[in-house]
């Protein structure tokens, strides 16, 4: 049985080989995360990802934005091809970032595409629990 005075805090780390203990006391703060996954079949992933780009860099220009990645699945049978997790500074700047006429003209027309059609399923959301691996903590190779 583990007891609170053997937990390590944030003075002392873990050994490498222990397991990670989640920090369900999470501060929140103002930042978001916004996810949204992705219904399309994989014949039209390419298409898709093109116009995907255009709208993300439109994005990353709006303030507010931190960081986008877009992640495709492995399987095609996989239901969600593509997830896209994008942070924003606030919920107020994403928002404002939304609604952009040139970004919301871009978004209706890719969801109205006779060819590929795609179910998107978007939400903002707040870190619930978060664990951080031995790798996260280790110093970056030096590249020489």
């Amino acid at each position: 049985m583990t007891t609170a005075s053997q937990q390590p805090t944030p003075e002392t780390s873990p050994a490498p080989d222990a397991p990670a203990t989640p920090d369900t006391s999470v501060t929140p703060d103002t930042s978001v995360t916004f996810i949204n996954v992705f219904e399309i079949d994989a014949e039209h992933l390419d298409g898709f990802l093109a116009h995907w780009q255009e709208r993300a860099a439109l994005m990353s220009t709006k303030p507010g934005f931190l960081d986008s990645r877009l992640h495709r699945a492995r399987s095609s049978e996989t239901r969600f091809q593509l997830v896209n997790v994008s942070h924003w500074a606030s919920e107020e700047e994403y928002a404002a970032a939304g609604a952009d006429p040139e970004f919301q003209r871009r978004t209706k027309a890719a969801s109205e595409s006779a060819q590929a059609p795609v179910v998107p399923n978007p939400g903002l959301y707040d870190v619930a629990v978060e664990f951080v691996g031995p790798a996260a903590s280790r110093p970056a190779a030096s590249q020489g």
